[in-house]
């Protein structure tokens, strides 16, 4: 079943330095952009990091130092992203957790605020982990019944994405529905208000810590009142930039209403 959007949807894939959000960085950068229209572009670039690529990453990926020594650095194509990724719906394969957040990083470390949080944000693989919990590998065989080749290729692992989804509209048509804001809110595995998780919405809807010494405890009672050096702590310590953004916002909403 062919995916229904109303919206500019890119399916993207990252392939990286790590596996940590506020220190690692793109080596490769791989998206499928699917219009209303039908029509498709796709790109893959290859990103010098600025840092060394540790050897257990190149043995995920294949990418050495050597691979991106000439390509160009992130900063040298974060405009032309900008321009492809705005606007646009976003999907992937454990993108929620790592992949949307990274590209974040990527982007506010050169003061340009991608804003995803007004996006619709699908993770094929929480749909899958909440009917099936497998891998991207066995999603593939599972739905689409091939092998996936070339599996941490950031083109291929886009396109099997793409193809996983629109298999799993097919197979569960009467728990999926074939929309994109529906798809987004059902490929949420918890209720994250950032991509990191470090800030939650508890049961009442209310902005809540989710880490640390104030666990369970509102964002705004711990900066405004409990502990105001809380606030500092975090902006200054090794968080996600999304993470300090969130932070900022909750501090001067809440602030503002004194």
């Amino acid at each position: 079943m062919k995916l229904n959007i109303q919206n500019p949807i890119i399916f993207f894939d990252l392939e990286t330095t790590g596996i940590d959000v506020a220190k690692d960085r793109i080596v490769e950068l791989c998206y499928i952009k699917i219009f209303p229209n039908g029509n498709e572009e796709s790109k893959t670039m290859r990103i010098n990091p600025g840092i060394p690529i540790p050897k257990h990453a190149t043995e995920v990926h294949g990418i050495s130092d050597e691979d991106v020594q000439d390509c160009p650095a992130f900063k040298d194509v974060a405009a032309e992203l900008f321009e492809a990724f705005k606007g646009c719906d976003l999907a992937g394969f454990n993108s929620n957790k790592f992949d949307v957040p990274l590209l974040c990083e990527e982007f506010l470390r050169l003061g340009m605020d991608l804003d995803v949080m007004r996006r619709k944000c699908i993770d094929v693989q929480n749909i899958y982990h909440k009917l099936e919990r497998r891998t991207l590998i066995a999603a593939y065989k599972h739905y689409c019944g091939k092998d996936l080749e070339n599996a941490h290729s950031a083109l291929a692992d886009a396109r099997a994405t793409l193809e996983v989804l629109e298999a799993q509209l097919d197979m569960y048509p009467e728990d999926l529905k074939n929309d994109v804001s529906f798809l987004a809110e059902y490929s949420r595995m918890n209720n994250n208000v950032d991509f990191a998780g470090r800030i939650v919405k508890n049961e009442s809807g209310v902005e809540v810590f989710n880490f640390g010494k104030h666990k369970g405890r509102p964002v705004a009672d711990v900066l405004l009142r409990i502990d105001p050096s809380y606030y500092a702590w975090m902006m200054q310590g090794d968080f996600p930039q999304n993470t300090k953004q969130i932070l900022t916002r909750i501090y001067l909403a809440s602030k503002s209403k004194r």
